[in-house]
This record gives C-alpha cells, structure tokens and sequence, in this order.
C-alpha cells in the first residue's frame, strides 16, 4: 500500500510539473494524471534534442493477428523429430492517419511479470482512418526476450506522426505471458521479421487499409536486445557455429538454418530492407558471433548500447559486433553508464513499481535504467531513429548531418555569434541544445573499416 501511495503522489507530482510547462492549472493536470497513473509514452522533455518532438501526422492503430504456416514447432523438436506448425503472430501497426481523425488512445498491456496488467496512453487512435498522403516506408519493430509489441510503443508512435507504417511484432514463445523455451526465440527471431515484412507487402497489395497507405518494398527494422539479435542476421550476420552447437540453445542443430555462408541464410536477407537499428544486439559473449559472420552484415546499421550493459556486454560485447561488422557503413551510438535498459523500454508503468511474486525483482527493473532518466532516453532514441531512417528510407540527405558529429558529445565546443548562428569552432551535436549531449558518444566506421 505505501508503493501506491508513493507511485500516486509521483504522478500528481508529475502532473502539475506538467501544468506548470503547459501553462495549464497544477491542480486539473493533477487530476488527470493521477486518473489511472496516465502512463504516458509520448512525453517530450523540454531538453528533448530536435528531432524528438512529433511529426505533423495524426496517427492511428491496429492490431493484426496473423499466422505464419508450416514453421517448424522448435518446442517440440526432440530424437530427430522435426514437426511442422502454423505459428501466430499479433501485429500492432501505427500509421499516419486522415487529417481529421482523432487523437489519444489506450492500451491495455501485460507487464514484466507476465500477469499484472497497465493501462499505458499515448497518442494513437485506434482504428483511425488512414492518411491519403501515402505511401509510406514500413519499419519492423522487434522486442527482446521476454517482451511484447508495446515495449518500444513510444517509438513506434513516434515514427509514424513523421510518415511512417511502423510494425511492431508479438514474437510467439517470447513474450512475458508466454515465455518458453529460448531456441524458439533464437531460430524464430529473424524469421518472424522476415514474414512480418511478407504479410505487410500482401496486405498492401490488397484492398484493406493498407493500400496505398504501405510501402513495404522501402523498410527498415529495429531490434531490441533479442529483437537486435534478429536484426544483425537479417541484416546479413551470419550465426557461427558455437552459437549452434550449445545444448541449450536451439535443439538439435536448429539454429544452423542462420549460420554464416549458409544458403538458407543468404536467402534470409531481404532487398527490401535498407536500414536497420539494433539496440544491445545479444550473443557475443555466448559465442553466437565471430568476425566471419558479422563481415556479413551488409545493411546499413545503427547499433545503440549502454556501456554498462552486462546482459550483451559493451567492450566485449555490443561495442565488438559493431566494430567487426566490416561489411557495412555503421554507427554505434553509446548511453555512457546505461545498462541493458538503455533507449529501448517504454517508461515503466507505476503499475510494475509494486514487487510481484512470479520473478525475483521488481517489474519496474525491466524497463528502467538505474542512471538515466528512460523519457529522457526514449527521446534521444527517438531524435536519431527519426535522422536515421529520413536518411535511409526517405533519401533526405540533410539528415545525415545529425550523425556526422564529434565522437565524444563532451569532447563538442558550443560557439554561437550574437545571432545565435554557428561560428566556425562550434562543434556540439547538431539538434542538441547546450549541456544536453552529456553522456553520450556516438562513432562511425566506413564500410571495410575495423
């Protein structure tokens, strides 16, 4: 009971910070914020860097349940015995919506522990009718193990309201209600991105909303942890041959249908996709990586990490795949003491404050950062997804500037004339305003360069 209290004084405390920036009265916000905690997933701090803050698209939602036929039952794998299943997969698809459509939205979701339910707001409407200003490039979003759809709902609402159909996917076996046996997540990842895409183009192709809404031959893909794992082999990563070998991981050599130089692998990647994010891509410690396979790597790539993290590791670990994924133009954007949590997770709903009995932690640890504020982080995330994939998937190549910065954002001198325009040894990160890139780092390497 004390954990509500508290949680409840913290969103009325937050409210009426809220009112205060809106201009509105500390009181009503109060209110209103406290109605249902308000978990909100769309806020923008006011040190937000620039290309944070929301696209001029009204946005709507919907929720597609699809089924990928003959998959192989990886559950059920055992003395040699390969069977074959319809695997399910739930789609949540936010897109630009019609001028005139509402705003606003709910949804109600399953929290880390796999049972305790939150009702989280954000911008979307559901079932709003679509923009006719399409079509739009498709981006796949992938969550880590275990998750859902709604785990990275911040970005997915974000990239739409800037043009995008954004996709994200219930990775079957892998999410907190359903979580099972990790070799279904390990050979199944790549493949439901693949198919996710696949059922996109079909859709588009059709009659129902989006045609003429999606185009699915210009994608890009964002995975988180898991999710990143995917992401490299379908960016071309290749899985080498300790990752199969592990007893418990996939069974019975599974996994090899992903391993570097396969041909299985190779018909895996997709010319459709052109841009990809993986934020703390998994593996590398457990030998699932080597340079072989990540030379394969042939998408341009965007890997995102805490130097903290000690769930994939950064040095070894995140920083290694991005500097051996010789055969890409790529970035490593770094969260300098972040953990796993860096960018990726939603902020925690005051619901997961309140310790469960179904795993040995607090819900709350699963989407939280112990040194960085998560809004704070989903809006950087959110600033160079936006430059990433307006580059990538719209040929806007004034964006590419954004990531054309000093390597170390403290190492950036701020020099700006009485006209506040950039004199020539200004050198702070470009959408930043002053003192708000500390902490971060972001590299580049050409493709071929190590």
């Amino acid at each position: 009971m004390t954990i509500n209290l508290r949680a409840g004084a913290r969103a009325a405390a937050l409210g009426a910070a809220l009112a205060v920036a809106q201009g509105a009265a500390p009181a009503a916000a109060a209110e209103d914020m406290t109605a249902s905690h308000d978990n909100r997933i769309d806020l923008i701090r006011p040190d937000a860097p620039e290309l944070a803050a929301p696209g001029p698209f009204r946005i709507g939602v919907r929720t597609l349940n699809v089924v990928n036929p003959g998959q192989l039952d990886i559950l059920n794998v055992k003395d040699g015995a390969r069977p074959t299943y319809d695997r399910p997969l739930t789609l949540e698809v936010w897109y630009p919506a019609a001028d005139d459509a509402p705003q606003g939205g709910t949804y109600d979701v399953i929290l880390r522990d796999g049972e305790r339910h939150a009702i989280i707001r954000g911008r979307a409407a559901r079932d709003a009718a679509p923009s006719d200003k399409g079509p739009f490039p498709v981006v796949i979003v992938s969550h880590g193990y275990p998750g859902n759809r709604y785990l990275l709902g911040h970005l997915a609402e974000n990239l739409a309201t800037k043009g995008y159909v954004v996709v994200s996917i219930d990775h079957t076996d892998s999410m907190y209600h359903d979580k099972a046996a990790f070799g279904s997540t390990l050979v199944n990842r790549p493949l439901d991105q693949k198919f996710a895409l696949d059922e996109i183009a079909r859709r588009a192709a059709g009659d129902g909303f989006l045609a003429g809404l999606a185009d699915a031959e210009n994608a890009g893909l964002v995975g988180y942890s898991m999710g990143a794992y995917g992401a490299v082999i379908s960016a071309g990563g290749g899985v080498a041959q300790t990752g199969i070998d592990h007893a418990w991981g996939a069974p019975d050599g599974t996994l090899a249908i992903h391993k570097a130089g396969s041909q299985s692998h190779e018909a895996l990647i997709d010319p459709r996709l052109k841009a990809v994010i993986a934020i703390a891509p998994w593996g590398w410690n457990y030998g699932f990586w080597d340079d072989a396979g990540l030379a394969g790597v042939r998408k341009p790539i965007l890997y995102v990490a805490g130097s903290a993290d000690d769930v994939s590791g950064y040095d070894p670990g995140v920083k290694t795949m991005f500097e051996r994924s010789t055969g890409a133009d790529r970035w490593l954007l770094t969260f300098q003491n972040a953990n796993h949590n860096a960018a990726a997770p939603m902020p925690a709903p005051i619901e997961s404050w309140e310790p469960s009995d179904k795993i040995d932690f607090p819900p709350f640890e699963h989407y939280a950062d112990a040194v960085w504020d998560t809004v704070r982080m989903n809006n950087i995330l959110q600033h160079f997804a936006t430059a990433w994939f307006d580059w990538r998937l719209k040929g806007d190549e004034g964006r590419a500037a954004y990531l054309d910065l000093v390597p170390v954002a403290a190492e950036g001198v701020w020099a700006l004339d009485e006209e506040g325009k950039p004199k020539p040894e200004h050198s702070y990160w470009k959408g930043f305003r002053k003192r708000t890139a500390v902490g971060l780092e972001l590299r580049h390497l050409a493709k071929g360069a190590r």
